[in-house]
């Protein structure tokens, strides 16, 4: 093909994506105007509608041909209905700050982009603002697919009155910063304790003598490597661009897998999407076969659990509560059953909330 001819066919492309840029402007104007007419007539006040989205999101990444990824799907169309709620109200999301941490990322993941960021000094924090009503909704860590339960976020949740209305789930990617443009030199790491836990065999191979300390984020990590010389930070590549850090190493993270759970947080419930989970916590009462007794009811009523986790209850010494992770929605005939049953054979037990199952 001559230079001329890649020159027309270069024209034609993009006169054609100024056709459909144009096109695409037209459809998304016409639903942002459909949104603001469907919150006219919600009379709840509820604006974000986790259920509602996530068969949305659903439906399209089953529609999807490509090119593009499902995670690139998601991503636009979270986009363009976080900018369609805001027509309604500019929601607060309430999350573990400073700007540039994980949970930062993954409250942009779940709201498409926060319009209102509140950041929070502790998860304590996170859950006062939504309980208060000072943040609409709250994000929080709850677990690490290599580091296990975040304890502190268990515990609060068998105190609060807050629902969990959905979950996120995050591919978590961590890299050395510095304000150096290589290794030599540096005498001092920084980051949060599980971070620095997730890059343990990564730092023995390539940092071994350099020393560690923890802090209470990775952002603030970030921060100290930026303000102090012949330090280094192990943060997100949002932290780098934050701070003004060069990345020295990507992807440092010992298994490459690696993702954290986060919650949503809410003071309302959340109706069936179709794919849900329901999560509550309870206790045992102190006789042979108690345990049995829980999980009996799970296998009659063929509902699958998903996660099981023991925390000391904090009224007796070795005494446990226990949280559970199982299929469904709390209106599906199954769990409801379930949950009657359990309900009658624990000394305790409290719903914590039915909600979307993560998306990519």
């Amino acid at each position: 093909m001559s230079d001329q001819a890649k020159l027309e066919q270069l024209k034609s492309c993009r006169d054609e994506i100024d056709a459909l840029d144009n096109e695409l402007l037209r459809l998304v104007s016409r639903r942002a105007q459909l949104a603001r007419e469907i919150g006219s007539l919600k009379d709840d006040g509820v604006i974000y509608r986790p259920e509602r989205e996530a068969q949305v999101l659903r439906r399209l990444i089953e529609l999807n041909g490509g090119p593009l990824s499902a995670e690139a799907v998601t991503n636009i169309f979270r986009g363009i209905m976080s900018n369609c709620r805001a027509l309604e109200k500019e929601l607060s999301v309430a999350f573990l700050g400073p700007l540039g941490t994980f949970s930062e990322e993954a409250a942009n993941k779940q709201f498409g982009g926060l319009s209102a960021p509140m950041q929070c000094s502790s998860i304590d924090e996170v859950f006062r603002q939504v309980e208060t009503g000072q943040a609409n909704y709250g994000v929080v860590p709850v677990e690490n697919s290599t580091e296990g339960a975040v304890s502190r976020t268990l515990d609060l949740l068998m105190q609060t009155s807050l629902k969990i209305c959905g979950e996120i789930e995050l591919a978590v990617h961590h890299n050395l910063l510095s304000t150096q443009d290589g290794f030599a030199g540096i005498n001092k790491i920084y980051s949060h304790a599980q971070s620095l836990a997730q890059c343990h065999e990564w730092l023995n191979k390539n940092l071994p003598n350099v020393e560690r300390e923890s802090v209470v984020s990775n952002a603030e990590a970030a921060k100290l490597a930026f303000t102090g010389p012949n330090t280094a930070a192990i943060a997100s590549k949002r932290a780098a661009e934050l701070f003004g850090l060069n990345i020295l190493a990507e992807n440092i993270e010992d298994d490459p897998k690696n993702t954290t759970r986060f919650l949503v947080l809410s003071q309302h419930d959340v109706a069936p999407s179709g794919k849900d989970k329901t999560s509550l916590v309870m206790a045992t009462k102190n006789v042979p076969g108690a345990m049995l007794a829980l999980l009996e009811p799970l296998s009659r009523h063929d509902v699958s659990m998903t996660k099981f986790e023991s925390r000391p209850s904090k009224i007796g010494m070795w005494e446990y509560v226990f949280f559970m992770d199982i299929e469904g929605h709390i209106q599906d005939a199954k769990v409801k059953a379930v949950v009657a049953e359990l309900e009658t054979r624990a000394s305790f037990l409290k719903l914590l909330g039915s909600y979307p199952i993560a998306l990519i």
